[in-house]
Parts: C-alpha cells; structure tokens; sequence
C-alpha cells in the first residue's frame, strides 16, 4: 500500500552501487532524463511517494511544481527541495477533492512556466476497516480522494496537454488494485478504479500526443505509514516480499520517473507493478 506521508526528510543520493542501513541500494544519481521538463506533483509534502518523486524529478533535470492539501507542509517540502536544488518550486495548495483548486493548480504551473509537461496524480487516502464495519462516510472519503480525486487532476492536465498536443500522465496507483488484503475495501476499490482510469484515459489520449501510465507500488514504508496500518500487519507484509523489506519512497520515484520520460516512449495505458512479491 502507499499513502502520503507528514515531515520532510530527504535520503542521500550515490552514482555508486552499495546498500544503506535500510537494506535497500544507495540511490542512482540522475542522468537528465526529465531535463527541461515541466513536471507537476500532487501530494507532494511529507515523506511519502509525492516528495520523493518531486525531489527525483529535479534531480533528473526537470522544473518541478509541487501541491498539497496540507500548506504548512507543503511550503516545509518546497523550501527543502529549493535546499536540495538552488531554487524553491512553485508551490501550490491543493485539495483533490475541489475541482476549481485542481483547475488553479494546473492553470498556476502553465502561467508560471509557459506548459505541462508531466502530471504525476499521487494524492491518496488509506485506512484499515473491515467491510462489515465501515461506514458510508469512510468509503466516501477514501473513494473521493483516491479514485475521483484522480480523474480531476487527469482531466485538468489532459485538457491542457490536448492543446499542446503533448505530454504524458502517471498514476499512483497500488497492488491492492489486483490482490485483496483484509481491511482495504476501500482502498483497494478506489485503486482498481484508478488503473481502469488510467487505461481508458490512454485510449483516448494517444491521437492527441499524451501518454498515461500508473505504478502500482506494493508497499513503500515511511514513518508515517504505521498511522493508518499496524507495525504487525507491516511486518506481515513485509515478509511477504522476495526483498524482505519494502520498498524506499525513491525507488517507486525512479520508476515513475521512467514513464515520465522519454525512455517509455512505446508506453500507454500500462500499469507498472513496483515490487518483489512471492508467487
């Protein structure tokens, strides 16, 4: 499962190979893939998937305009990467759930950069409830951010890259979208809705010149992620990897980053699995 997440906190980057303490490999230093780009990221605060693709994305050369929900953390996740990279991005508070902030959102990176090249649509809201308990308003909330929140921002970038007649969307989605875990119904209903989202979008996209993809990351721990799932339920799921571990926030980045790149110039419609499960 992957969730958005609270603090900023940056790992270090090594063109070498090695392992951190993490059991995870050093990270690779980018090689200009998104050189020039105009790459927007939602649920780009905290410590989660969004930051870590935001500050990925830079670091392959791209112009990087980050939003959230939660402004306090978005303006700490912006001042960090403008640490990180000599410039602080735009940074613009967004709610997935108000169409006319996902409309000012766009509108705000296309008046301060000229275009939208990449739109990565991370916003997302997770929970652990069995069925037979949930209510009507916690399947609403996490279907209205994950799902439809969605379809807004891939409709608002959609629109504008129609009329550029280029760009290319990724999805944030999950493997709870194809396999069931306990608890998840809503989440994992809204994360098939977002890889069947994305495989339509790639339909009608591809004569205007726009790609659209997912990932479909497993599990991508951060601190925060035991908020909404129980260290012994994360362990179990842990174990359930061929790694042993889960996945570090920047190695679903780098394969978002893939597909925001040239370098998957074939790819639509696709969902990518980011993970090491057992058979």
């Amino acid at each position: 499962m992957n969730t958005t997440g609270d603090p900023v906190t940056t790992a270090g980057t090594s063109a070498a190979g090695g392992t951190s303490p993490t059991g995870a490999p050093e990270e690779p230093a980018g090689h200009g893939l998104l050189l020039g780009k105009v790459v927007v990221v939602t649920a780009a605060a905290g410590t989660g998937i969004g930051f870590a693709t935001a500050r990925r994305c830079s670091e392959e050369g791209a112009v990087v305009v980050i939003s959230d929900a939660h402004e306090r953390r978005l303006s700490e996740a912006a001042d960090e990467l403008g640490k990180l990279f000599g410039g602080r991005p735009l940074a613009v508070p967004c709610d997935v759930t108000v169409e006319e902030q996902v409309q000012g959102l766009y509108q705000a990176a296309v008046a301060e950069h000229g275009r939208l090249d990449v739109a990565v649509n991370n916003a997302g809201l997770g929970g652990t409830v069995d069925l037979v308990e949930m209510t009507d308003e916690q399947w609403r909330a996490v279907t209205e951010v994950t799902l439809t929140g969605t379809m807004r921002c891939t409709r608002a970038a959609l629109r504008l890259m129609y009329d550029q007649g280029s760009g290319v969307v990724v999805n944030n989605a999950s493997v709870l979208g194809w396999r069931a875990q306990a608890g998840q119904s809503h989440y994992a209903a809204a994360k098939a809705g977002v890889m069947a989202l994305t495989r339509c979008a790639a339909a009608e996209a591809w004569n205007h010149g726009v790609r659209v993809n997912a990932v479909s990351p497993s599990l991508a721990v951060h601190p925060f992620l035991n908020r909404v799932i129980p260290d012994d339920e994360l362990e179990r799921l842990r174990a359930g990897e061929l790694s042993g571990r889960s996945s570090q926030t920047w190695e679903v980045a780098n394969v978002i980053v893939f597909l925001a790149s040239d370098y998957s110039s074939y790819m639509s419609g696709e969902v990518v699995s980011v993970s090491s499960q057992h058979p």
